[in-house]
């Protein structure tokens, strides 16, 4: 499945992260570095983009582009800094609210023209498959409405506004702002100077605010004149409490306030902090990701630190879920095994020892694959080449994601649990760009099919993103682009995914001139994503305190398109849109939707802004400051009423950080009463009915420009009577032309009671299920949903038997997991036998029994047939399981002859150590054959037609590992063999390794150079020897008889003569000269090669050399002889015990030509 980075490691998780609690990440100009990051590595903080759950994670899925979670990741933060500065959009209830300031890349305008585009009155761009008329009008045709223009009233206001310039900061490029909001009045700005070709900050300023950030102090004499600030956190339950973390190049530090960053204490840490997590209940409970991959917990806010567990996969770490976890001090983590292997693991933060620690999933999961939100755990698995996806709910027994038959899953991501429903997207086996939604029961397990071919793209970090996007105060309103025919069109949905319909496209444009658009072959379409550059398009914006209201980017015609983009406009829900400007803009909700800001995406700098009291319809223009700036960010203050917003920029590129204050209460002459506000009922194209429920709202009129204060929500709220429309189609179901949910082809409707026993009951489905959160009552609601049904008898159907993680092996000695699976029968009332084929039987007296699995270690290596045989009162069904007990493969030694004659059958074999490793496959290469011979035994025979060198591969394969040794073996036309050994001396000297046994086989090489035709005899005198080092004389003897022929010396031979001397044994117990020869021997010219044996497991017994005779040559033999009695070495068992050092060499060979004259 894909990965999808989390926020932690990214600049852009770190903005999201920031935005969500008042907190703001600015670069700039130039300070982005070309790489689409803003600075180095970022550290995510608790307070998130996506409004943060019980869990303490980002919630997955609210509002901004869908953040696909991958199944199993974490959010997607899919932000990256433009050209001059990293600003965001908060999510709803989460503290400030952060507009996007201007983009770099415009055409530049100046003077006249660029007034007119801020006012909306740029030159008009018509979009594709609209069709706009112009003076005169057909008839039928619409006419201009200037009641439908957007109104833009040109005369200049002035909002009250003070100018802060951080002096002494010119030079940094990055900015990090806090703002704590909710009636607090302190702003902390942290500004650094990252040096990119150094990779690393190299100043910092901290600067605080305590009057809405209309003047700052610097506190760099608080927190020490030489200490480098890397990062800044915020507790995210209380705001009071600040952590600064200094720049672990020059030391790895904590300094913690409780007083807003009034004061600081500084802590040392003995580890490198990469990620923090803050607890979402418990102030001072952290969890803390160090960058050797190791977790730390903190009861005491950072003061102290613990270590909890090593080996941490990056981002899988979770608090505990409040409701679904009893204790609070529960961490659930991913952590990898000393074998690199994934599993899941839960355990006290205080309290994380081997024996403490709990496994809620049996076996390994895996890597990188661990999510835990609200509810729900979810883990995945991959056997057979398939991944598959299991989900625990309320911390309950994993049970395996349960997709339509043949959807054949290949990527898979979480993108929102929110009311008790698990809302997916995943890209099946047939798709490349695009993602099918799927939405589940209460328990996450039974999931269908939402929507097909939504749009997908990659996030600045190679995330997958899904043009999904849930409006903020309304449930079960989505926005999704879907891509038909190549084309990608934006359709709405007010039923979580039930019912989905195109976009109706305004009626006039920004004018009133009309827009001919008719459905469903023109529409209008959004941008849905949160772009990787803040300042190209993909703004849209919704508020829980304005459910009415959505502001995004689009365009209008028969496809989403990149040009020709607008902004545009609903105040009633979706339903209908206005256009706003005819080019992007930022747009920031105050007090509370009441009003809306609107700044100009531009590369110029500004000083205006664009005000709007009445959703949208008209707009009037504001300056917020005298002297135009570059706008690198803006924060809205957090908390209900957000009436303060500090734009945050340049006077010039090379200027200081200027930090405009804006106050909007000057506009407002009053707060708003009673009768200021009109009822506002919710709709989907008239149907009032949404979610089971009639929703009325109360809204401010639209002449009233009063202050609306504290959001007050919906005025009432009437269940629905339930109809066909607020049921979807269940599991297995398909919905059909007529309306109607039949069963698919694939699914059987009576497998649903596979589980039931004799005397109980189960819910019959009826092909529906209500929509999840749906309020309605009484209706049809009886008709369509599940009946209790007693479970009906059945006889065993549809048994298997397989191993927990899909495998057809296990490891000796180690346990393996079986599962019984059953289709149909009564699992209350059956009997099971499960034989492991190793003379262990065991028997079960229900199914429910063994939901865990049954273990088993087997002791010894080979092929088991397991066989399970289920009986009740109606019948009986039998599996079987074959598998396969292997050990790990250690090494391999190919044991064949040195030397062996033309035509002579040669014998081959692999030894392997272990001996006993199961099922294994040979591949064997030899001679000039390119195709090898492939068998399952261990040994092979072959013969040779010609003379020369030959080499021999053998290939053995035991599961996923595969070993191989090579020899090689001469082949002549005939030979004779002299056997040596050597004094007892030289295995005083012997360390018992390849590379000293090749030394000495030089060595050897060197003493025979110089002896001619009185080899032999030389040999039988003892007059053969060689200085293995200074004062250390080594004999060389003929040997025994005992172990190989020796050399016949008769004239009836002749052709080129060939010297040999093969060590075929552990410590040179033996050498044999192998040579073809003439009738004269007038010189021996020697080439020596050591033979690599395999140490302590190929030895040839022979006797000592002090009791060796001296060997006659009439005692020779011939080559027919020397074959049959193979020469080659022979394995034996080597027990522990020492071996007898006398006369004993190690393996060595030498091969020697003699060349003879005629």
């Amino acid at each position: 499945m894909g990965k999808v980075g989390a926020g932690g490691g990214s600049p852009a998780g770190l903005s999201a992260l920031l935005a969500g609690a008042g907190l703001l990440v600015l670069c700039a100009p130039g300070a982005c570095g070309g790489g689409g990051s803003c600075g180095p590595p970022l550290h995510p903080s608790s307070a998130a983009r996506w409004a943060p759950t019980r869990g303490g994670l980002p919630h997955l899925g609210p509002r901004g582009r869908a953040p696909a979670t991958p199944l199993l990741g974490r959010p997607v933060f899919a932000v990256a800094p433009g050209d001059r500065a990293l600003s965001l959009e908060r999510a709803p209830g989460t503290g400030a609210s952060v507009a996007i300031a201007p983009r770099s890349g415009r055409r530049r305008r100046s003077g006249e023209d660029q007034e007119k585009a801020e006012r909306g009155e740029g030159t008009r761009r018509r979009p594709r498959g609209v069709l706009r008329d112009r003076g005169q009008q057909e008839p039928g045709t619409l006419e201009r409405d200037p009641d439908k223009a957007t109104r833009f009233r040109l005369e200049e206001l002035k909002l009250t506004s003070t100018t802060f310039a951080l002096t002494g900061d010119s030079a940094h490029n990055q900015a990090m702002v806090h703002w704590s909001g909710h009636n607090s009045s302190v702003i902390l700005i942290l500004t650094k100077l990252y040096d990119y070709n150094l990779g690393s900050i190299t100043e910092s300023s901290l600067w605080r605010s305590t009057d809405y950030g209309t003047t700052y102090e610097k506190l760099n004499d608080k927190v020490g004149l030489k200490t480098i600030l890397s990062y800044l956190y915020v507790c995210p339950t209380n705001k009071r409490k600040i952590m600064l973390l200094t720049d672990p190049e020059i030391e790895s530090s904590l300094l913690i306030s409780s007083d807003e960053g009034a004061t600081y204490q500084k802590y040392r840490l003995n580890f490198y902090i990469q990620s923090l997590l803050f607890h979402p209940k418990q102030e001072d409970w952290i969890l803390a990701y160090s960058q050797d991959q190791k977790l730390y917990s903190s009861a005491e806010f950072g003061r102290r630190w613990q270590l909890i567990q090593e080996g941490v996969v990056p981002n899988r770490f979770y608090w505990s879920v409040m409701g679904s976890n009893k204790e609070p001090d529960l961490v659930h983590l991913e952590a990898r095994t000393v074998d690199g292997h994934s599993q899941y693991l839960t355990c006290q933060m205080q309290n994380c020892t081997e024996t403490s620690r709990n496994k809620p999933f049996p076996g390994y999961i895996d890597p990188d694959s661990l999510i835990v939100q609200d509810d729900y755990v979810f883990v995945q698995l991959t056997s057979g080449g398939r991944p598959h996806y299991y989900v625990s709910y309320r911390r309950n027994a994993f049970a395996q994601m349960k997709l339509p038959k043949y959807a054949l899953p290949k990527d898979m991501h979480v993108i929102s649990t929110d009311e008790n429903q698990v809302f997916a997207a995943v890209q099946e086996w047939n798709q490349n760009d695009t993602y099918n939604l799927y939405i589940s029961d209460t328990r996450g397990v039974y999931f269908t099919l939402a929507l097909e071919n939504v749009q997908s793209s990659r996030g600045p970090e190679g995330n997958v993103m899904i043009d999904l996007y849930e409006v903020a105060g309304i449930k079960g309103m989505f926005l999704a682009n879907k891509k038909i025919d190549n084309q990608v069109k934006t359709f709405i949905t007010y039923n979580k995914g039930r019912d989905w319909h195109l976009l109706q496209a305004p009626d006039t444009d920004l004018r009133g001139d009309p827009v001919h658009c008719l459905l469903p072959y023109c529409s209008l379409h959004l941008h849905l994503k949160v772009s990787e550059n803040p300042y190209t398009s993909g703004i849209i914006a919704s508020r829980d305190t304005a459910p009415s209201i959505i502001v995004a980017s689009g365009n209008i015609g028969s496809e989403l398109s990149d040009s020709d983009i607008s902004m545009f406009v609903s105040s009633d829900a979706g339903n209908t849109w206005r256009q706003i400007f005819e080019e992007e803009h930022s747009v920031l909700y105050l007090d509370q939707g009441g009003v809306l800001v609107a700044m100009k995406h531009t590369s110029l700098p500004i000083r205006h802004l664009w005000l709007s009291f009445d959703e949208g319809r008209s707009w009037s223009k504001y300056s917020f400051t005298s002297i135009p700036l570059f706008v690198d960010g803006v924060l809205g203050e957090p908390g209900e009423e957000t009436l303060i917003m500090t734009v945050f920029g340049h006077f010039s590129h090379r200027s200081e950080w200027q930090l405009v204050k804006v106050d909007y209460k000057s506009i407002f002459d009053r707060r708003c009463a009673e009768e200021d506000y009109r009822p506002w009922q919710l709709h989907s194209q008239g149907e009032a009915c949404i979610m089971g429920a009639k929703r009325i709202y109360k809204k401010r009129k639209s002449e009233r420009k009063c202050m609306q204060g504290k959001y007050a929500g919906a005025m009432e709220s009437e269940p629905c009577v339930c109809t066909e429309a607020d049921f979807d189609c269940d599991y297995g179901y398909e919905r059909h032309s007529n309306g109607q949910c039949l069963p698919a082809f694939w699914f059987n409707p009576s497998s649903l009671s596979k589980d039931c026993s004799l005397g109980q009951s189960y819910l019959n489905s009826t092909g529906y299920r209500k929509v999840v959160s749906n309020n309605c009552t009484d209706g049809v609601r009886e008709q369509y949903t599940a009946k209790p049904q007693k479970c009906p008898g059945k006889a065993p159907r549809g048994l298997r038997i397989v191993t927990a993680d899909g495998k057809l092996t296990a490891e000796q000695g180690h346990n393996v997991t079986l599962v019984v699976q059953l289709e149909e029968g009564d699992v209350q009332r059956t009997f099971i036998q499960v034989d492991f084929g190793d003379g262990i039987a065991v028997s079960y007296v229900n199914l429910s029994s063994m939901e865990d699995g049954i273990k088993h270690v087997y002791h010894n290596v080979g092929i088991f047939r397991v066989t399970v045989q289920v009986d009740n009162s109606l019948g009986s069904d039998s599996a079987v399981l074959y598998l396969h007990v292997t050990c790990p493969l250690e090494h391999v030694h190919l044991s064949l002859p040195f030397v062996t004659t033309k035509n002579k059958e040669v014998n081959a074999t692999a030894v392997l150590w272990p001996s006993q490793v199961g099922t294994l496959t040979y591949v064997w290469w030899y001679g000039n054959n390119t195709e090898p011979l492939i068998t399952l035994e261990g040994s092979i025979s072959f013969k040779f037609t010609s003379e020369g060198m030959n080499t021999i591969t053998v290939q053995v394969s035991a599961g996923n590992a595969i070993l191989q040794d090579t020899k090689t073996i001469a082949v002549y036309e005939e030979f004779r063999s002299l056997r040596l050994s050597f004094s007892p001396n030289l295995d005083d000297y012997n360390p018992d390794i390849p590379e000293w046994r090749r030394d000495i086989s030089r060595v050897i090489k060197k003493s025979l150079v110089a002896i001619s035709e009185l080899l032999i005899h030389k040999l039988n005198l003892n007059s053969v020897h060689f200085e293995l080092k200074p004062g250390v004389q080594v004999l060389v003897h003929a040997a025994h008889l005992t172990a190989a022929p020796l050399v016949d010396l008769t004239p009836s031979h002749s052709g080129s003569a060939m010297l040999m001397l093969l060590s075929v044994v552990f410590v040179g117990l033996a050498v044999f000269v192998i040579y073809k020869f003439k009738r004269k021997i007038p010189g021996i010219n020697v080439y020596a090669q050591m033979q690599n044996e395999k140490e302590r497991e190929m030895v040839s017994q022979v006797s000592h050399p002090e009791s060796r005779p001296h060997i006659p040559q009439t005692e020779l033999r011939r080559p027919g002889q020397l074959i049959d009695e193979k020469v080659e070495s022979q394995l034996i068992e080597v027990p522990n015990s020492n071996f007898e050092r006398n006369g004993v060499l190690g393996s060595c060979s030498v091969f020697s030509r003699i060349p003879t004259e005629h």
